[in-house]
């Protein structure tokens, strides 16, 4: 972001699809990065990012230079990502141990990682692996490493729930993955940063801030240049 920055509003135009939100993910992937994609929506990302932008693919079952997801004659099933969706490989991709895959997460050595959320609270807690629902299936994976050992961390999920309520929430109701870890969210309707400072909206996409504030319980800030 520059001084002239400013929250730009689009009401008129539609919420964003599940690979138009990817698209805008891959966009602010800084160049050179070394990212993870979490299983699920994020796995979206990698079918949107430039060839000569240098980003380095990483999954935790142990490879490095991942590249898009794989479809008809590219499927080779034992040629997997973290989420079992087979994936293509760049030249140079390297395999590994899964022990120095995690080395990798937990010491620091990623970027970026994307992961999908449940809830994430106005200051970056992040809950993604247990709606704490009796009959729910827990599934931590290798989200705790990632939320913790990544640079900067980005989430791509819906902004509301199927029951209409928000995900985007003041405080985390959910079993918690990380605190204060997430930077950016990423949603149909809008992206907003997160962090010390709450929730400030970037974009909006078929709607206002105004309009969105109506539907969130945490304060909604613009970018002021």
């Amino acid at each position: 972001m520059t001084p002239d920055d400013r929250t730009t509003e689009r009401p008129d135009a539609a919420p964003l699809t599940r690979d138009e939100i990817a698209a805008t993910i891959a966009r602010d992937i800084p160049d050179g990065s070394y990212v993870n994609l979490g299983i699920g929506l994020p796995t979206l990302v990698s079918n949107h990012l430039s060839p000569g932008s240098g980003i380095v693919l990483h999954t935790e079952n142990g490879m490095l230079g991942m590249g898009p997801v794989a479809a008809g004659d590219d499927i080779d099933h034992d040629l997997i990502n973290a989420g079992k969706i087979p994936v293509t490989e760049l030249p140079g991709a390297s395999y590994f141990h899964h022990a120095d895959s995690f080395a990798m997460m937990r010491g620091g050595h990623l970027d970026v990682c994307v992961l999908g959320a449940f809830q994430v609270s106005e200051h970056g807690d992040l809950a993604n692996w247990h709606t704490g629902a009796p009959d729910a299936i827990p599934a931590v994976g290798g989200a705790m490493d990632l939320a913790i050992g990544a640079k900067d961390v980005f989430v791509m999920m819906n902004l509301f729930a199927k029951d209409g309520s928000a995900k985007l929430v003041p405080h985390c109701t959910y079993p918690l993955t990380g605190l204060a870890c997430v930077s950016r969210v990423y949603t149909e309707h809008a992206t907003f940063l997160t962090g010390p400072d709450g929730v400030t909206v970037l974009e909006t996409f078929g709607t206002t801030v105004d309009e969105l504030a109506t539907r969130l319980d945490v304060p909604l800030r613009r970018l002021q240049p």
